[in-house]
Order: C-alpha cells, then structure tokens, then sequence
C-alpha cells in the first residue's frame, strides 16, 4: 500500500492505514510503485502536485497502474489529480476551491451510498467537487446538487478529509478493493510461467 508523499496531508492516511493493519510505503519516485496494490493520493496543493508528479517522473507510471485497475484513493486534492485535466484516469472534471477560500472551510455528515451504518463526517477544507462525470462513474455523495464522492471502478474520489476524523470507512472500503487487487493480482502472477 502506497501514500504519495509529495506534499500534503499524507501522513495522517499513513497513520489511519497502519491503524487498519496495512502496511504503508511513502511514494516519491517511480521505483516506490513496484510491487504495490494500492494507492493513496492526498490532499494537499494540487498544482504543487502536479509539479511534484512531472519532476518525478511519476505521471505515467501512475496513469499505466491506474489503467491496468490498481486501487487508487484520491482524497480532496487528490481527487482533482485524478480528473480528466490532470492524470485523467478517472471520467470526471473536478472545480478547485468550489466551495471557497480556507475561511470557507466546513465539516457535515454525508451518506455515503457505499458505506453501510450511517453518515460519515466530511471535513471540506478548500474542497473541490465533480463538476462533471461520464456515465461509468458512479456519483456515491452529494451536497446541494454537486458530487463530493464517487467511485469508477477501482478509484475512488472524496472531496473531503475523511483520515482527519475519527471515522475510518472511507479507508476500509479502499482496503476492500486493494485486497480484491491483490489477490488478482498473486493469481495472475501465479499462473505465468
């Protein structure tokens, strides 16, 4: 399981992950990709992101993992990176700040169509949302009328902070489909001579 550890918030997922059991590796450069099953992509800056992800040389990498169904959460910014403009592995296009500047910034309860046992708190701070979808994506929360989760596949894309709360679903459910991966993963590599 891998964080990216360009900038932002990537060690509170670390902290969360390791506390659900997984074992976590801070990804910089593109050899920290080998061998993973999952991938977190932070909050944070997602211009300074961007910057990071070129310089790195990781874009493409990431984008080929992606394509070939590697789990991948990205939480606030890293749902923007997600979008058709940045690494566009994901049929959606994400507004910046769409909520407002830093003084904007909000917690609410949201029902989360995949997450059983209630709402899970969203902490939005300079949160995007999904200003546009493709028929595939599937729309999992809303607040008025503007997408803030959504799942296609095996990504998954929350405009919130949910590793800064105490509630760790939005985690667990990633980790499902980080398994369900994995074990793909060890059959297929099992079977090739």
């Amino acid at each position: 399981m891998g964080v990216l550890a360009l900038q932002g918030g990537f060690e509170a997922h670390e902290r969360v992950l390791r506390r659900l059991g997984a074992r976590v590796r801070e990804v910089r450069v593109p050899a920290d990709l080998d061998g993973l099953h999952g991938l977190v992509i932070p909050g944070g800056e997602s211009t300074t992101i961007s910057l990071g992800l070129e310089r790195e040389g990781l874009s493409g990498p990431l984008r080929e993992l992606a394509r070939r169904g590697m789990p991948v959460l990205g939480s606030c910014a890293g749902l923007i990176m997600l979008d058709r403009d940045h690494l566009g592995v994901m049929d959606i296009t994400a507004r910046r700040n769409a909520f407002g500047r830093q003084v904007r910034s909000f917690e609410v309860d949201l029902e989360l169509s995949a997450l059983p046992d209630g709402p899970v708190r969203g902490i939005f701070i300079r949160a995007p949302w999904i200003a546009e979808h493709g028929p595939q994506v599937e729309i999992l929360a809303e607040i008025d009328g503007h997408g803030v989760a959504a799942r296609e596949g095996a990504l998954l894309a929350v405009a919130f902070h949910s590793e800064l709360g105490a509630d760790d679903r939005v985690h667990r459910l990633f980790l499902e489909s980080v398994a369900a991966y994995a074990g793909g993963a060890d059959r297929s590599s099992a079977s090739q001579p």
